[in-house]
């Protein structure tokens, strides 16, 4: 009988699980690793061409602020500050002809609540010829904010605020213990920006008050129904006369 003696000093273990599960993990740790490397160069070669675009564009406004102070010094000689001038005239008078009084009073009466009194209507031009109106107005604070309200979805008033508020002088003395409430006057400062409105051409209406004319015989043809033909001729010696040719005769369409 043979007998089994084992010798061994620590108990055994299986290691072949484990050693498979480790390739496993290592598999994945790989993989992932492999992702985030490609995920890195790419977001680096992105970084790289923006920076690239950034020295360009850089480069370029560099480029054009040189050329802007070599017009400039070439404008300030003796010789071209006549011209200087006149264009600094016209510049200033383009910008103050872009604000239109009257479609910015004519919005103002479709926005304006009642109770609110317009005080003053300043237009500010700005160098880049961007508009800003100040306006003051006296009313209540709800009128006030309806007023605020109503400027947001006019059509020349954009991204109106409240600037400044003051009391008049006779809600001043007047409330000057008392507790201000939502109805009592006050003028209020409101700035917005000013939204000039594209012109459209009315290309479209001309061509068709030219192209009406020349279609009306047609259709007064079309609507009558009926087909002009020429008069039969005369009867000749012989009493006879000539045989009609095809579609000559004057027919009604039904």
């Amino acid at each position: 009988m043979r007998i089994a003696v084992n010798l061994a000093t620590r108990p055994y273990i299986e290691l072949r699980p484990v050693y498979s599960r480790l390739r496993l993990w290592m598999l994945i740790l790989a993989l992932f690793g492999g992702a985030l490397w490609f995920l890195l160069h790419s977001e680096q070669s992105q970084a790289r061409e923006a920076t690239a675009r950034v020295e360009a564009v850089h480069s370029h406004v560099q480029h054009l602020e040189q050329q802007e102070q070599s017009y400039q010094a070439l404008m300030r000689q003796p010789q071209n500050a006549s011209i200087l001038t006149q264009a600094n005239f016209l510049n200033d008078l383009f910008r103050h002809k872009a604000f239109s009084w009257t479609a910015t009073m004519t919005d103002l009466e479709t926005v304006l609540p009642a109770g609110v009194q317009v005080q003053s209507i300043e237009p500010i031009v700005a160098p880049n010829g961007h508009v800003t109106i100040r306006m003051r107005v006296s009313g209540g604070r709800d009128r006030a904010v309806d007023l605020v309200r109503n400027l947001e979805k006019s059509k020349h008033f954009a991204s109106p605020r409240l600037a400044a508020e003051s009391m008049t002088a006779a809600q001043g003395i007047q409330n000057a213990v008392q507790n201000i409430s939502a109805n009592s006057d006050v003028s209020f400062d409101i700035l917005a920006d000013y939204r000039p409105l594209p012109i459209t051409g009315d290309e479209d209406a001309d061509q068709k008050d030219q192209t009406a004319p020349q279609d009306a015989p047609a259709q007064t043809e079309k609507k009558s129904g009926l087909s002009l033909t020429p008069a039969p001729a005369p009867a000749g010696p012989s009493g006879s006369r000539p045989a009609n040719r095809p579609g000559t005769a004057a027919r009604r369409h039904p």
